[in-house]
């Protein structure tokens, strides 16, 4: 649960020293954002262009890399680490293993996202502020396709992502978890850094030990990042199902229990499926799925009217997949014999 704090960065100009941070971009295929997301990321203080940033590629077939090294000549301080792991989790713990000595803290920034001026440089003071061991921002969703925008209008409200902190929050202070920002690299080191076992989750898995461990997250609500979302059903589906068997894996590894927004999805597809089998031989049971069926297109018509746009009709195909492929990825890997 959140809870409201005065600590604020908005405004302050950055005191932490150029040298003490490593910022890390992982990448795989983000040939259509990653020239976007590094411009963004080094608009501002002139300090940024000392900040060693690494975009760990899991091994690109698209130009990402290429463009990576074209914008090298612009930004010296930007180069490429070979993740041959290929997951996030282990670009992370590639880029602290390798960090400069100087190094104390990690930004991690995501290809798929943009950024406000001074990103970098404000996440870190804001996690030497509070002497937080990470720290945590609201993402704000933007879509540039029709469908991208559907999703983005839906995934931050309580039907799309369950009312999460970190989605369009508004609160700064303590959470459980939330969008991973900035680490102090002593309490990454100390607890052993993401899980690598993990496609998907592996920010919910680190606080889960993180806090275990003592340390504590901070959510800053004066930082926000802008977040492009899956374009299309297929993209959207493969994502959302991993995130179902990140948590699945995470639930059975630390015992933890699921939050009532996590347990909805699991109900519906549930309950849609044992209605359309008990419609069989108890037709009003086609309620179920019906009952479903139209609140997603309740919601796809209120996202249209809100936003005055056509593309507002996709919001629910959106966060039906959203729903469907996250349980159908946690029951999946929840009934997967162990070992």
């Amino acid at each position: 649960m959140t809870q409201t704090a005065p600590l604020s960065n908005a405004g302050r100009p950055a005191a932490v020293q150029p040298a003490a941070i490593l910022a890390v971009i992982p990448a795989l295929n983000e040939a259509r954002h990653i020239e976007t997301c590094i411009r963004s990321l080094m608009a501002g203080s002139q300090a940024l262009r000392q900040v060693p940033m690494l975009v760990a590629d899991g091994g690109s077939s698209d130009d990402t890399v290429a463009i990576v090294e074209r914008l090298r000549t612009e930004f010296p301080n930007l180069s490429v680490l070979h993740n041959p792991k290929r997951l996030q989790a282990a670009a992370l713990n590639l880029a602290a293993a390798g960090a400069p000595v100087a190094a104390t803290i990690l930004v991690r920034c995501d290809a798929h996202s943009i950024y406000p001026e001074n990103f970098i440089l404000d996440v870190a003071q804001s996690l030497v502020d509070t002497g937080a061991a990470s720290l945590v921002i609201p993402m704000d969703a933007v879509g540039e396709t029709c469908f991208e925008k559907a999703n983005a209008w839906i995934v931050d409200t309580p039907l799309g992502s369950g009312g999460a902190a970190h989605r369009g929050g508004k609160a700064s202070g303590w959470v459980d978890h939330g969008h991973h920002a900035g680490f102090d690299l002593s309490w990454y080191r100390r607890i052993g850094g993401y899980d690598e076992s993990f496609s998907h989750n592996e920010d919910a898995e680190y606080d889960v030990r993180l806090g275990k461990a003592g340390g504590r997250v901070y959510l800053d609500a004066g930082i926000r990042i802008q977040y492009i979302p899956r374009g299309n059903v297929r993209r959207l589906w493969k994502q959302y199902e991993g995130y179902g068997r990140g948590r699945a894996k995470n639930v059975r590894k630390h015992g933890s229990r699921l939050k009532l927004r996590q347990t909805v999805p699991i109900l519906a597809l549930l309950g849609s499926a044992l209605g359309l089998v008990a419609s069989l031989v108890y037709w009003p049971a086609i309620i179920l799925p019906l009952g479903y069926v139209a609140i997603l297109a309740l919601a796809s018509g209120l996202v249209a009217l809100k936003h005055k746009s056509l593309c507002g009709l996709y919001a629910g195909l959106a966060a039906g997949t959203m729903h469907m492929s996250w349980a159908f990825g946690y029951l999946r890997e929840a009934t997967r014999p162990k070992g």
